[in-house]
């Protein structure tokens, strides 16, 4: 794994020690011992927190919190307070980034990325107070950064803060895509076409209204997964190790959260019974399945972008794709539908995603879900693949389609799909002999109503208007 702080290294060290005994460090780097070992052991998805900024946001939020509530209990000297708050406030405005160099797949439920946060943030502070990093005695990572937390209260909190944070730019990219296939519904308003179902000609209706539906169809995923998002509002902050409260303060669980919600800016809540919160993972599940539904629409959606600009000559046509690169190697001229192609293959991964959290969240046991990493991991990985998807979408196809108008009303015309039009006329079983008579010989419903003089020409031309049948009307019987 390449290390992100890499570029700093002057050769100089300094000697850090834990449970494990001592290692040398090297000088520049704001993290210490622990967030060397995850290095060394979790080389595993070259994923690090700094690929997700949202989550280090809000880990320097819940550290800022802890320590403006243990302040408030008494337990944390002012100026190693100002000096925590100063390295948090630096982390959320962008400082520090690629210090966070923790795989997000780790074991340890965790802990390393706590640890990581932990570490940074204790040697900013330790600048701010006019000591070297490392010289712990001044702020430790543990005993000030930790106080009154457990990484299995302060790491969950963190990423459901980031979560509800990626979810507003995820909405925000949704939203942006829905407003191109609502553009486009209003530009092909006019554009008579054929309905399918089961691959099959059905009845007219217009291009608009198949537009249309995409974007009401996606317009509801903006209210599922802010319905869903919500759950992440409730929070296990004074939960400690396993919910017991263990070595915190009776009165910090109500402060941190007061602080919390200020400096997050969200309506958090604590968790009614922490014992359950901290083994609890039902909430990645909920929301997994939201990102999941908005994927595979988005994949069933892209499966009929391909369709319905298949072709160009032998499949249906009645759209054009924005040719984006040439489509073959070997056949000249071939250009494929690229955009909807990479839409599709996010999708996949989105729901595979999903079914790595659901196991994850099957998998804990007891008081704790050690599984956590890779739900995280999972949940941000699909926001970001998505984010980026959405956009390229809309910018690179949806933006650029063109309809294939008199392609679309030829073959309404020449359809036996009209026939369905005639049923409340003359009737289901003599609009099925005219559909199956149509087929043999090769003629259109049109000629055959008015050779058997079913209908009158005006009748007919009335009935089997196009634009008359992608709405309801009133039947003259």
């Amino acid at each position: 794994m390449v290390n992100p702080a890499s570029q700093y290294e002057s050769g100089a060290t300094r000697l850090e020690h834990d449970l494990l005994g001592e290692r040398e460090v090297p000088a520049e780097y704001y993290y210490g011992v622990q967030t060397l070992r995850a290095l060394e052991n979790f080389n595993i998805s070259g994923v690090t927190l700094n690929f997700y900024p949202d989550l280090i946001d809000a880990l320097a939020m819940v550290k800022q919190a802890a320590a403006e509530a243990n302040h408030e209990l008494g337990l944390l000297e002012p100026t190693i307070k100002d000096a925590i708050i100063k390295a948090c406030t630096e982390i959320t405005n962008g400082k520090f980034h690629n210090q966070f160099v923790v795989d997000m797949i780790q074991g340890g439920a965790g802990t390393s990325t706590n640890m990581n946060a932990n570490e940074v943030i204790a040697n900013r502070a330790l600048e701010h107070l006019g000591y070297s990093k490392g010289e712990y005695q001044y702020c430790h990572p543990l005993n000030h950064v930790n106080m009154s937390q457990s990484t299995n209260d302060a790491y969950p909190t963190a990423v459901k803060i980031a979560l509800i944070n990626s979810n507003k730019k995820l909405v925000r990219v949704l939203e942006s895509l829905i407003e191109s296939f609502r553009a486009k519904a209003k530009e092909f308003a006019h554009v008579i076409k054929m309905g399918r179902t089961q691959l099959q000609d059905a009845v007219p209706m217009t291009l608009g209204q198949e537009f249309e539906a995409y974007a009401v169809t996606l317009s509801e995923e903006v209210e599922r997964l802010n319905q869903n998002v919500r759950l992440f509002l409730e929070v296990n902050m004074g939960a400690t190790a396993i919910g017991t409260g263990i070595n915190s303060d009776p009165d910090y669980p109500e402060k941190v959260i007061k602080h919390l919600r200020k400096i997050s800016g969200l309506d958090l809540v604590l968790a009614s019974n922490l014992v359950e919160a901290t083994q609890d993972t039902g909430a990645f599940v909920m929301y997994s399945s939201a990102v999941k539904r908005l994927a595979v629409k988005l994949s069933k959606i892209s499966n009929d972008l391909r369709l319905l600009s298949s072709g160009p000559r032998t499949g249906l046509n009645e759209i054009n794709l924005p040719p984006m690169q040439p489509g073959s190697s070997i056949m000249p001229g071939k250009v494929n539908p690229v955009i909807p192609e990479v839409v599709n293959q996010i999708a996949f991964k989105v729901i595979g995603n999903d079914l790595t959290v659901t196991l994850a969240a099957e998998g804990g046991q007891l008081e704790l879900n050690v599984f956590e990493p890779v739900i995280v991991q999972s949940l941000f990985e699909s926001i970001e693949m998505l984010k980026n998807g959405m956009n390229t979408l809309k910018y690179r196809c949806i933006d650029g389609i063109t309809a294939n108008e008199e392609r679309c009303r030829s073959m309404v015309h020449n359809s036996i799909g009209l026939v369905t039009a005639l049923n409340p006329y003359i009737g289901y079983e003599a609009s099925t002999q005219l559909a199956k008579e149509a087929l043999v010989t090769n003629k259109s419903v049109y000629d055959l109503v008015l050779q058997k003089g079913l209908l009158s020409k005006q009748q007919l031309d009335t009935i089997l208007a196009p634009e008359n049948m992608v709405k309801p009307r009133k039947l003259n019987l």
